[in-house]
């Protein structure tokens, strides 16, 4: 999931939070109070109109400043943009977009607001002042790492299984237009590099290495064998052989032309130039005002303002409960040894790798969703109307993905889709398959996200948000395992569950121990290696994650722990009147918000639930 905005705690010492202010209107006559009442109602909707409008001119900005983005919430209108807000220009009119709608939202009477629209307006305001917090940060500087960068999303987006769709002739016309752009784009990348080269602002080395090989991928001899021409080579059966003709030729002119040069360009200016600048440190805190940089971060990708040492200790705390947790699972497992030795002896068992084709791990996830499906109701009062489906990755980015899931497309002509990693069939454990799903499958993203598509608010909470409920939200759905009765007979499942968590609890440890305690990246490999069981190679894949992202994998655990915080809270508070369904409907219903805000929220359904007899 993407990286995303938080609220800062000063909204709630400015009393932002609050939906109880009322409106005061002077009485001037006899029939003064249907006058206010009329002028209240008049004063409202007002209010109402003006935030609405304000929305929707936001996120209409923002998706051209941003047409990735669109594309990938299902908006097709920006299909043929990319973005270039790397360009000081561009960005500074970014900026200055998000000042005026700041301006204009703090001219707006909050107090004058219903409920749903106070919500609305807190979460507008919310990300306006994230959006411009991390503005004063050179993150423009580096616009390329192994896990994130815009020539390999397009690659993505040519195997027509993406976000993009390639489905009309339109529609491969708006991928060419797009990529057509790429040129421009490597241009001010490398002109930005250059600045961080001048300012000591670089990847570390270590993501450099692991990004070259991806980028190597790009170039070809010949325009026919580069991925973006993947399109041609997959047209559908209804396109005419005069547009077949045609689109082919248009794509050879400019993948041969235009595109490929540029590649080679940068690729060579990766290989070369920033290469031999790049950094042998491993941390943000490393970078000129790191240390400022990082915590921004932090609070940006918790919603919380938890500083790193607060969060590391929270990581190691977890990890030791886990590890008590490992003590009784393991004699269940037939495992007799040291608890931190759990994770590589399952490893080593043959038997949890069962499958020898991608089917057969398809056919398994199948399974798994079928018997999720009959227990959904016990633990839900709304289920999602859009549908989820489960693929395997694309070929062209196996290799570097992890396992995800995307949202349904808003006009429904896509349903959620649990995209499986399977390279080889021999090597994919059952082990973790079980929580796997419930994180990216249901009632994990998909319950999130496809009912946030369905709740009447503007386009910018569907498609925004914050990466702490996102995924918080998502790693808590794991939990449920237990209330479903998945883990109770299947040991296995259990471990797969609890090693899922420790991953997420060691990632509060080694992302704080890398960006603000000084960690190497050696440290963090075997910190992993010791802590998970992992592999070196599977250690080091997620720490260069954590590294070219920071702060990015502390939100699922702050995440989690904190609806978990608040359901014990319910419950304490309500008792038997306590109903796990309406506790989870309540925490979907106004669709992601900052942890801040969703504490104020389940604070007043529990007092709400309270008062019902």
């Amino acid at each position: 999931m993407s990286k995303s905005r938080s609220l800062p705690s000063v909204f709630l010492s400015l009393g932002l939070l609050s939906c109880t202010a009322s409106l005061t209107l002077p009485v001037f006559a006899a029939n003064a109070d249907q006058t206010v009442s009329v002028t209240s109602e008049n004063t409202r909707a007002q209010a109402a109109q003006r935030l609405k409008a304000l929305a929707a001119d936001y996120y209409e900005k923002q998706s051209g400043f941003e047409p990735i983005g669109a594309t990938y919430n299902g908006d097709s209108r920006f299909d043929d943009r990319l973005p270039m807000t790397l360009a000081p220009l561009v960005r500074a009119r970014q900026v200055a977009m998000w000042q005026d709608i700041a301006g204009k939202l703090a001219a707006i009477n909050r107090a004058s607001l219903s409920a749903a629209d106070t919500v609305t307006y807190d979460c507008l305001h919310y990300e306006l002042q994230a959006s411009l917090e991390m503005a004063k940060f050179d993150n423009h500087l580096l616009p390329v790492n192994q896990m994130d960068s815009i020539p390999l999303t397009l690659a993505h987006f040519a195997s027509g299984q993406s976000a993009q769709p390639l489905h009309t002739v339109a529609q491969y016309q708006a991928y060419l237009r797009r990529i057509a752009q790429l040129p421009a784009w490597t241009r001010q990348a490398t002109l930005n590099m250059r600045e961080g080269m001048r300012r000591g602002i670089v990847l570390p080395k270590a993501l450099l290495l692991s990004t070259l090989p991806q980028y190597q991928q790009l170039l070809a001899d010949q325009a026919e064998d580069q991925a973006y021409y993947t399109p041609i080579k997959n047209f559908p059966a209804e396109f005419s052989d005069a547009d077949k003709a045609r689109l082919s030729k248009e794509y050879l002119t400019v993948i041969a032309r235009q595109v490929l040069p540029a590649l080679r360009r940068f690729n060579q200016f990766l290989s070369q130039d920033y290469l031999a600048a790049s950094r042998s440190s491993t941390g943000w805190s490393a970078l000129p005002n790191g240390a400022a940089w990082y915590r921004a971060w932090v609070r940006d990708q918790t919603t919380t303002d938890l500083d790193p040492e607060q969060i590391h200790a929270i990581g190691l705390k977890e990890v030791a409960r886990i590890q008590n947790e490992f003590i009784l699972l393991g004699p269940k497992l037939g495992y007799r040894g040291e608890p931190k030795g759990l994770p590589a002896w399952m490893d080593e068992q043959a038997k949890y790798r069962p499958f020898k084709t991608e089917t057969e791990v398809l056919d398994g996830y199948r399974k798994i969703d079928q018997t999720v499906r009959s227990k959904l109701p016990q633990l839900f009062g709304k289920l999602p109307k859009a549908a989820l489906d489960i693929r395997p990755e694309p070929e062209i980015s196996r290799q570097t993905a992890s396992d995800h899931y995307s949202a349904p497309a808003l006009d429904g002509s896509r349903p959620g889709v649990f995209w499986a990693v399977i390279n080889n069939p021999a090597d994919y454990s059952n082990t973790g398959m079980t929580t796997l799903f419930l994180h990216e499958g249901q009632p994990g993203h998909h319950f999130h996200l496809a009912t946030l598509q369905e709740l009447d608010v503007p386009k910018f909470r569907k498609f925004g948000g914050n990466n702490a409920y996102t995924e918080g939200w998502a790693l808590y759905a794991e939990t449920l395992g237990r209330e479903m009765g998945l883990f109770e007979n299947d040991p296995n499942s259990y471990f797969g569950h609890l090693s899922d968590e420790m991953l997420r609890a060691t990632r509060l440890v080694v992302d704080t121990g890398m960006h603000a305690k000084g960690w190497t990246r050696e440290q963090s490999i075997q910190y992993l290696q010791a802590t998970l069981g992992y592999s070196e190679a599977e250690s080091r894949k997620a720490t260069e994650r954590y590294m070219a992202w920071p702060a990015q994998a502390l939100g699922y655990k702050i995440g989690s722990l904190k609806i978990l915080e608040l359901r014990q809270r319910a419950v304490t508070a309500l008792g038997s009147r306590f109903d796990l369904r309406q506790f989870h409907d309540a925490v979907l219903s106004d669709g992601t918000l900052p942890l801040s805000l969703l504490e104020v929220k389940l604070d007043k359904w529990i007092a709400g639930q309270k008062n019902i007899n």
